[in-house]
């Protein structure tokens, strides 16, 4: 498990691009036969990945939690986005599709990982959190998640967002995850850009070709960085920095926050005015 410790804006101010992307930059997930880890701590959220090729990969408990099971103290959410798989947790079986999630609740023991087709295996995206209380292991489809349509083709920022745990539909204790779709034509999110003081964040990108790239913007509103992330490559963003994207191409990105609460309109807006 990668651990990686909390920054100040201040700092932050200073770091060059090396700097910046080992701080926050997360570029070697999806290996096949391996489940990787990054814990942060900021907000204690760890994200990872799991890519059963051969065999099956279990969750560790990792000597970093000094816990039994790797959920004894937390909750996961998991979202494929690879071929076919199945997640076995406590002997219960959960097929995953491409899109497809699921969430497992503290307490839960045993978490395996497999795929259906080794050529084509699954490849599946890991967010967790302390818990505090037990809440239901829930599979859950894109089709039957609550969808919200931003931005314009003028804006170059026409988006899908698609809720996949949120008070209301899948709860949680405090983690909330989901995914933007970028229409055909479009390469921006999240512009004009926003802060929320009271939760952290950490951006997956995906469905970019090999030779196609995202700059991610970053920093305090007066004083951004950008990192240039590629397919399937994760960012950290902690709660004084902008997060915001532009591609070479359209992307689609798994989202997922932690912190005080999980009221998905909780955002500071920034003016464009006061960009710098």
């Amino acid at each position: 498990m990668d651990v990686r410790y909390a920054s100040s804006p201040i700092d932050v101010k200073g770091y060059d691009t090396t700097r910046l992307r080992q701080e926050f930059l997360i570029e070697d997930l999806f290996a096949p036969d391996e489940l990787k880890t990054v814990y942060s701590h900021i907000d204690r959220i760890i994200t990872g990945s799991a890519v059963p090729v051969m065999q099956t990969l279990s969750l560790p408990s990792g000597d970093e939690l000094h816990a039994k099971s790797f959920l004894e103290r937390r909750e996961l959410g998991v979202i494929n986005i690879g071929g076919a798989g199945t997640i076995t947790v406590d002997g219960m079986k959960y097929p995953l599709r491409y899109k497809d999630g699921l969430y497992v609740g503290m307490g839960a023991g045993d978490v395996i990982f497999e795929s259906d087709n080794t050529d084509n295996p699954a490849m599946f995206y890991l967010n967790s959190a302390p818990a505090h209380r037990v809440y239901p292991t829930t599979l859950i489809k894109p089709e039957d998640c609550a969808k919200v349509e931003l931005g314009s083709q003028e804006a170059s920022n026409h988006r899908t967002i698609c809720k996949y745990i949120l008070p209301g539909q899948v709860g949680s204790c405090q983690l909330v995850m989901g995914m933007t779709n970028l229409m055909p034509g479009n390469v921006w999110n999240t512009m004009p850009c926003h802060l929320h003081e009271r939760r952290m964040e950490v951006y997956l990108y995906f469905n970019l070709s090999d030779d196609a790239v995202v700059f991610h913007y970053m920093g305090e509103p007066s004083e951004t960085r950008h990192l240039v992330v590629r397919n399937r490559q994760a960012v950290i963003s902690p709660s004084w920095s902008i997060h915001s994207a532009s591609g070479t191409q359209g992307y689609s990105f798994i989202w997922g926050m932690v912190g005080e609460n999980q009221a998905f309109d909780d955002m500071d807006a920034v003016s464009m005015n006061d960009l710098k």
